[in-house]
């Protein structure tokens, strides 16, 4: 069956399995059966960031924020919706700026602390699609919320591929 052809049976179950389709493949890289965001063969943002060495992190080519500010901002943004799908309310107390301020991790840490951004950000990550992927009492505000997270983390993993060659992904192919 392709896509056009899939009929919808359950919207709220279709929503799910959407929404989790599509942080997977941003995450995790695309399914065997194909892409939606990603060029197939992709390995997504989390295979991504485990192929960077820790200077490569804390770059600062041309003074833009390093790939490791982008982490713990992907992080800590994922952080809140996990918070939010555990019935709290984030966002009156949320602060993105402070998110932006880890540019650069310690000389004498540099990798154990660029494995541990990396590892709480798949932490957060897969926390969230697995909430995503279960939940039942979607909103109009909730949807939004929960679609603008795939668009937000393939924002910055192109962020990140412009930032660090090393992270890119395939060319698109036949």
């Amino acid at each position: 069956m392709t896509r056009e052809e899939s009929p919808t049976v359950d919207l709220a179950e279709d929503l799910r399995r959407s929404l989790a389709t599509l942080l997977h493949e941003v995450l995790e890289g695309p399914a065997e059966t194909g892409a939606f965001v990603l060029n197939r063969g992709d390995r997504g943002l989390l295979a991504s960031l485990d192929a960077l060495s820790a200077e490569t992190a804390t770059a600062r080519p041309d003074g833009r924020a390093s790939v490791a500010a982008h982490v713990d901002h992907l992080r800590y943004g994922i952080e809140l919706l996990n918070r939010w799908a555990r019935g709290e309310d984030p966002w009156s107390t949320a602060n993105y700026a402070a998110s932006w301020q880890r540019n650069e991790v310690s000389p004498e840490q540099t990798d154990d602390q660029w494995r541990a951004l990396r590892e709480a950000l798949k932490e957060e990550a897969r926390a969230w699609t697995a909430s995503a992927a279960r939940r039942a009492d979607w909103n109009e505000s909730g949807i939004t919320e929960a679609f603008a997270s795939v668009v937000h983390l393939a924002y910055h993993l192109g962020a990140i591929r412009q930032i660090a060659v090393a992270a890119r992904g395939p060319r698109a192919h036949d």
